[in-house]
């Protein structure tokens, strides 16, 4: 062991000279400054032991796009819409900072401070480090955005705080990495992220928004600062975190908003002129300060000066709390016991780890969130359906364009499609990520803005994604893409009559995936890359697709067949179109009794068109499963109970019935060798196609719900509620942003007795990936390819909102009612997806759930070439060795910068889930990737800004057992790394192109 660890540190040593000699440690060091920066811990105002300390934070909430774009709100534009200049704000607090070394301010949006930053002189931003390293600014957070917690996923929250983090880092060194985490505004809270937080090395966490029943408890029971064990499989502390419940939310206490969008009058304190008021601010003030204490657990107290875009005229917030502090402190001569001073988050948590306290302990989420007995948010789950759908599919690209420019090098970048790069992209999905963005609580232009920079950011990567398969393939042919293949648009496939395919697997597994593309043609040859026929049909084009995709194809027919890809690499197939092949699938006019492959098989009812049961043919086991469509009406305000109506953020429907569209489905079928289908229509804006691949264990559910008809005057939120003979004893299962899942109970909550008054809203809860039910013997889980909203409100049952079209604002600030149309859908927006549907044993259903989940999230990419390929083409390709295990997920691959790649390897196991892949698993980093030889290795936190044996965080002592010590597991050697159940670990590679 001895002689191991010597091996280890001889490593380490060998990698920190490569690194040092060719100029690559600028990361994540950080740059090196002149003496000693007093910045951080360091850089605090001291306190007074045996007084009330009162820390004001100066901050303002700059959301990335909401009333307004980002582009908007950085510069001031469009003020008719909501006064907000974020370049103001930051021009006029450095101006301030510097009048007066006691103060502070903290900055949070680097999407923001970026842009900022880029248009300052050199001698401006001189100024602004030497601020940053005196801790006078400070930065808390430190993401891209605030990023939203129920409807976002973590592999897209990881790289949006990574990039943010990176600037930090590389402009400011040490004193730029934030030690807090802050997410004032957030709709409630997933301990997905606060797992997150930890593992990135946050010290705590503080956030303003909570259940109103929670904290009216909390506060009684002075619990608004807790520790937060945010996993069941890492082992303590690793995923614990501290986080403190802001008293205020984010804003100032009443009467003391000194900022130009505020009334509050003033500090008034010449005594030769009128109104003078020193005494009653400072009167006020005190009173404010001893109540708050009295919820609270220390001698120390945090206050927020600030609000959204405030400190656009930093002088009047810094002017008036330069005089508060001064007259209150003032009073401690006559013997007040309350002393105030400039603080920041990070100086306020300092305090409160140094009084050695413990803790009352948090094993849940922040979930739903309500602000009063009728005001549920939990509309925004599904709230804006498409863009969600988009934002999810944007990040499955993303990671495509990653793994493709570190295996292919340079030449991804500028090759025979010119130059392209995955940058663009990424700061489009980063923004994407903000609470008011993939939310869907945003107003429209806003939400169409969104969509813009994702579809600019996929067509950079298109550049780096041609050039790469170029360089790997031995072709440049031009390469097509077709992004609108769910609606069976594609130009080139609909005219040509030879062309190949190239499919690209993001996953570190094979896969085996259906392709469905649109023709004219009625009979088709495929052949794989061996130049093996495949089994392919052609089936009509539907009804509902004809009339989604309007005028933007013409293909009458489909032509589906299964592709397999190898793990981080494509597979080509070529199609070629006959002349006299058989004629194309029919379409029966009637409901089969029974569709089936070799796993599942699943009836219908031929007096209703319904589905009957579901069967697993390999474990033996059935269930009865009726599915049909239901709208709830929403509520328009005119209530006795309450006048909140359903809008963007809250759900809130008339009734706890909902709705059914029709109690029997239309229905028709095509049967053929690679798929067999039962195409459902309900109603005019409501369909479904039931379907089964050859060879898949999972039923695909392709839903279509739009234009939701409002001549009516009723606001509509659509659900599909699938009913079962599970007996889930009103008990469901939900993901917290696609990892870790949570128990769900009906009308309870874990940490404090629930008073129930909405009985539908009040049970929803987020689901990024996937939910499921279960008893004993059986388990259905439903896999979703986007974020929506869903729960359990009687046994057996499964219900996921799809789509909301409401004709009212709910009085949250968006000030537009959730009616989303577009030039393609005047009339209302058509949304289309797929829920994926397994049975299972509930000992093993977590090993298909888990990979099954990846697949949608990490899809694979095709690309089109007319004609014949050059007989020189290397037609397979894969990035990696050999498959990686089932248990591991390789989360990231990006370069970093020239010489150095990001990786990201995960444990996507829980370690209670399965009893063959919830073990600990090691991988070899040198036998991994087929393309790159690996120069040297070292591990990184989570957000890649600290080394990882450099990560050090505050330890808490929970109130109901012992401070947990840090488990330090040791690899068995350098190269190879074990991944227990959970982990995520990152590590930057040097590299070279084999």
């Amino acid at each position: 062991m001895a002689a191991m660890s010597l091996l280890l540190a001889a490593a380490r040593l060998f990698f920190f000279f490569f690194f040092f000699f060719v100029g690559v440690l600028s990361f994540p060091v950080g740059e090196e400054t002149l003496r000693a920066p007093s910045c951080g811990y360091e850089s605090c105002h001291a306190t007074k032991s045996n007084m009330l300390n009162v820390h004001l934070v100066s901050h303002t909430h700059d959301d990335v796009g909401w009333l307004k774009t980002v582009d908007q709100y950085f510069y001031g534009d469009r003020n008719d819409i909501q006064h907000a200049g974020v370049q103001y704000i930051l021009d006029s607090v450095v101006d301030q900072l510097l009048k007066n070394p006691d103060r502070r301010f903290i900055y949070v949006e680097t999407a923001f401070f970026y842009r900022w930053w880029k248009q300052q002189s050199s001698s401006m931003q001189r100024t602004v480090k030497q601020l940053v390293n005196e801790g006078r600014l400070e930065f808390v957070n430190g993401g891209w955005c605030m990023s939203d917690e129920a409807t976002t996923h973590y592999s897209a929250v990881i790289d949006q705080m990574t990039m943010g983090l990176r600037f930090l880092n590389e402009t400011f060194g040490p004193c730029g990495r934030p030690r807090v985490a802050w997410h004032i505004d957030p709709f409630g809270h997933a301990r997905e992220h606060a797992s997150m937080f930890a593992q990135m090395g946050y010290d705590g966490f503080f956030f303003g928004r909570l259940d109103y029943q929670d904290r009216n408890r909390r506060m009684i029971e002075k619990e608004q600062e807790l520790l937060w064990r945010a996993s069941d499989s890492l082992t303590a502390p690793m995923a614990d975190l501290f986080t403190g419940i802001l008293p205020n939310g984010y804003n100032p206490p009443e009467g003391f908003c000194w900022d130009q969008s505020c009334d509050d009058p003033p500090i008034r304190d010449d005594p030769d002129l009128e109104d003078y008021n020193v005494d009653d601010v400072v009167m006020r003030f005190l009173k404010i300060a001893n109540n708050q204490a009295s919820v609270y657990k220390t001698n120390h107290i945090i206050m927020t000066m600030g609000s959204d875009f405030q400190y656009e005229n930093a002088n009047l917030w810094y002017k008036n709390l330069d005089k508060l502090i001064h007259y209150v402190n003032a009073q401690q001569s006559n013997g007040s016991m309350v002393n105030v001073l400039y603080s920041t988050p990070s100086c306020y948590l300092q305090e409160l780890h140094r009084t050695n306290l413990t803790w009352p302990l948090k094993t849940d989420d922040f979930f739903p969130y309500a602000d009063s007995s009728h005001d549920f948010w939990t509309g925004y789950f599904t709230s804006r359906p498409a863009l969600k759908r988009y934002e999810r599919l944007s990040n499955s690209n993303l990671q495509t364009c990653n793994q493709l420019e570190v295996l292919v090098g340079p030449v991804s970048r500028n090759g025979p499609f010119g130059e392209g790069d995955s940058q663009t992209m990424k700061k489009a999905m980063a923004v994407a990520q903000h609470h008011d963005a993939v939310s869907g609580t945003e107003k429209q232009h806003v939400a169409n803005d969104y969509a813009r920079r994702l579809a600019n950011g996929w067509q950079h990567c298109q550049v780096l994604v041609s050039n790469s398969l170029a360089a790997l393939s031995g072709s440049s042919a031009k390469r097509i893409y077709c992004d609108n293949l769910n609606v069976s648009v594609c130009p080139l496939t609909e005219t040509s009559k030879k062309f190949s395919v190239n499919v690209y697997n993001p996953l570190a597994r094979p896969v085996t995936w259906p392709v469905r593309l649109p023709v004219n043609g009625t009979a088709y040859a495929v052949s794989d890359a061996n130049g093996k026929s495949v089994d392919c049909k052609v089936v009509p084009v539907s009804r509902v697709t004809q009339e989604v995709r309007k005028n933007r194809g013409s293909a009458v027919n489909e032509l589906v067949f299964q592709v397999q890809a190898p793990p981080l690499g494509y597979s080509t197939y070529s199609v070629s179109r006959l002349q006299d092949g058989p004629p194309p699938a029919s379409t029966q006019h009637r409901t089969p009794t029974a569709i089936q492959n070799q796993y599942l098989q699943v009836t219908f009812d031929p007096d209703t068109g319904l589905l009957s049961s579901l069967s697993n043919l390999e474990t033996k086991q059935t269930i009865k499963l009726t599915q049909n469509f239901y709208w709830y009406n929403a509520s328009d305000g005119n209530n006795s109970f309450s006048n909140q109506p359903s809008g963007a953020y809250i759900f809130r429907p008339n009734s706890s019935t909902p709705f059914l569209i029709s109690k029997t489905a239309k229905t028709e079928t095509v049967q053929t060798s690679v798929v067999q289908e039962v195409r459902q229509w309900f109603a005019p804006w409501a369909s479904q196609v039931v379907r089964l691949y050859t060879d898949s264990r999972a039923l695909e559910l392709e839903w279509t719900v739009g234009p939701l008809p409002i001549d009516d005057d009723l606001g509509k939120e659509v659900i599909t509620r699938l009913d079962t003979s599970i007996k889930s004893a009103e008990t469901f299962y939900t993901d917290s942003n696609g990892r870790e899942v949570l128990q769900r109970k009906k009308d309870f909550r874990p940490t404090w007795h629930l008073r129930q008054s909405e009985p539908i809203a009040g049970n929803y809860y987020p689901i990024n990936s996937r939910a499921f039910i279960k008893d004993d013997v059986d388990q259905l889980t439903v896999v979703t390819d986007r974020s929506q909203g869903g729960s359990s409100l009687k046994n057996g049952s499964l219900e996921i909102m799809l789509h909301r079209r409401l004709l009212y604002d709910d009085v949250r600030g968006v000030n537009e009612p959730l009616n989303e149309t577009s030039g393609i859908f005047p009339e209302g927006l058509v949304v289309r997806g797929r829920l994926l549907l397994s049975l299972d044993r509930p000992a093993s259903a977590a090993d298909a759930h888990r990979p099954l989940a990846q697949e949608v999230v990490l899809q694979p990419l095709l690309t089109f070439t007319d004609g014949d390929l050059h007989p020189n083409t290397r037609l397979e390709f894969s990035g990696l060795q050999a498959a990686l295990p089932p248990a591991v997920h390789l989360l990231t691959l990006s370069q970093w910068d020239k010489d150095s790649v990001l990786l990201r390897l995960e444990h996507q196991f829980q370690s209670w889930e399965s009893k063959v892949n919830s073990q600990p698993v090691t991988v070899n980093l040198q036998k991994l990737f087929s393309t790159l030889e690996l120069l040297g290795v070292s591990e990184l936190n989570l957000s890649a800004n600290q080394w990882k044996d450099e990560m050090k965080r505050f330890d808490w002592t929970p109130q109901t057992d012992g401070k947990p010590l840090l488990k330090k597991f040791e690899d068995p050697s350098a190269w190879e790394v074990t991944l227990r159940p959970m982990e995520i670990r990152t590590f930057l590679l040097r590299v070279g192109l084999r």
